[in-house]
Order: C-alpha cells, then sequence, then structure tokens
C-alpha cells in the first residue's frame, strides 16, 4: 500500500558525516526557509567528530521556534555510506516533497518557496534542481555561479550519454518518485547522485532546473565529491 503522505510537506533530508564545523549554518539556512511547512530529517553517519553534539545544541538552541517532532535525528550505529544514510532519511520523510541538502553547503532562503511553486505549477515534472554558487570554505565571499547545470531537453540528452547536469544537494522531488523507484544504490561508490537522477529518467520521470542559484555548494579538501565536481566545472 502507497504511504499516505502529508500534502505541501517538505522533508528536508541531510546526511552527514564528520561536517561538525558546517552543520550550524547548514542547519540555520532550513530554519530561515520563507516557505515554512517543513520538518528535517538528520541522519549522522556514525560520525567519529561533534556533529551530533553540534545537532542537539542547535535543536535546544531554536527550540521555541521548532514545532514539536518537525525534527527528526537518527543517528546510525555504524557507517554505512551515503546511499545507506540518504536512504533511511528518504524512508522517515512523510512530505508529499522531499527536498536534500548536503551538511557542508547551505540554501539560499527562498530556496524551498521557488522549488515548491515551481513543482505546484508543474504537476508533470517530477524533480527539480536549481544553480548555484560554488565558493571556497575559507573565502565564503568568493562565489562562482555554476557553469554545467542544464535545462529542459538538454537534461535528458545528458544523462543519455553518461553525463551529469542536475546538482544532487539542490534537489526537490515529489515523494511518490522515490515510492515507485526508491534511493540511490551502492553500485556507483562516489556517485550515487548521478544514479538517482540516471534512475528517475529511466523511470520517465521529467526533470528540470530552475536556472536561479537557490544553493551555496562549499568547496573544501575533505568533500565528498571532490573529483566529481571538478570533472562537472571543467
Amino acid at each position: 500500500m502507497e504511504m499516505e503522505r502529508v500534502k505541501n510537506l517538505v522533508s528536508v533530508v541531510i546526511t552527514n558525516y564528520n561536517r561538525a564545523d558546517y552543520l550550524r549554518e547548514c542547519l540555520d539556512s532550513i530554519l530561515l526557509q520563507t516557505y515554512q511547512k517543513w520538518e528535517l530529517i538528520i541522519v549522522d553517519d556514525a560520525s567519529t567528530d561533534d556533529s551530533v553534539l553540534i545537532i542537539n545544541e542547535w535543536i535546544r538552541r531554536h527550540q521555541a521556534s521548532l514545532a514539536e517532532n518537525q525534527v527528526i535525528v537518527h543517528v546510525l550505529p555504524r557507517n554505512v555510506g551515503f546511499s545507506g544514510a540518504i536512504n533511511v532519511g528518504f524512508y522517515l520523510a512523510r512530505g508529499e516533497f522531499i527536498a536534500v541538502q548536503d551538511s557542508d553547503d547551505y540554501s539560499h532562503a527562498l530556496r524551498l518557496e521557488r522549488q515548491i511553486k515551481f513543482l505546484q505549477q508543474n504537476p508533470d515534472i517530477e524533480l527539480v534542481g536549481t544553480n548555484y554558487y560554488a565558493f571556497p570554505s575559507e573565502m565564503p565571499t568568493k562565489r562562482e555561479l555554476s557553469t554545467w547545470i542544464k535545462y529542459g531537453d538538454e537534461i535528458k540528452k545528458v544523462y543519455g550519454n553518461g553525463g551529469h547536469c542536475v546538482c544532487h544537494g539542490t534537489i526537490v522531488f515529489r515523494g511518490r518518485l522515490f515510492d515507485q523507484i526508491g534511493g540511490p544504490t551502492r553500485r556507483i561508490k562516489g556517485a550515487e547522485d548521478y544514479e538517482f537522477i540516471a534512475k528517475s529518467l529511466n523511470a520517465r520521470a521529467r526533470i528540470e532546473n530552475i536556472p536561479e542559484a537557490l544553493y551555496y555548494y562549499r568547496l573544501h579538501a575533505n568533500q565528498r565529491s571532490t573529483k566529481y565536481y571538478r570533472r562537472k566545472e571543467e
């Protein structure tokens, strides 16, 4: 039986592994969203730093602003990797819509509002990403607009040729898409984001990107996708 999803609710899924230094900025950016109907699902992949401490401290500090059960924290007992962690988050999501956010990045305050409005106005689109600014962690004001994001029919063509043109951290999709095809697998380590988009397209899901930059992508030495990011920007 298909899950009963909560209408207009956005389930924001954040997976985290040892990103203590960036978590506050990441979480604050969700709290500041102009679209108010959201729940936050944080899946910690057995971090060995102060991540869980910082998450719990952040929740306590903002308790007055948060509704009951608006934030779910699930700490995994052992490290299972990105695909395992994000699938846990997707399974816990109750929303009509599911948004992804990387724990070392942050979102523009209008991000969810713009993406939900787009999906509501385009019922034939299952998943929408946005353009974004990349910035070095040590120089947060030095932002560069991404140039590899594609739009319209180009998206399907790029993935058909083995390319990639949707930034995974920016995506919002209808919960029914996950109910239909599931999340990423462990088949392509380091490129689970590519696999999920390709799998969606193979299921005949329509995908689009919003040209406006509504996301801020942090560049740092320990980021998970450094080699993939460099390839995409070239």
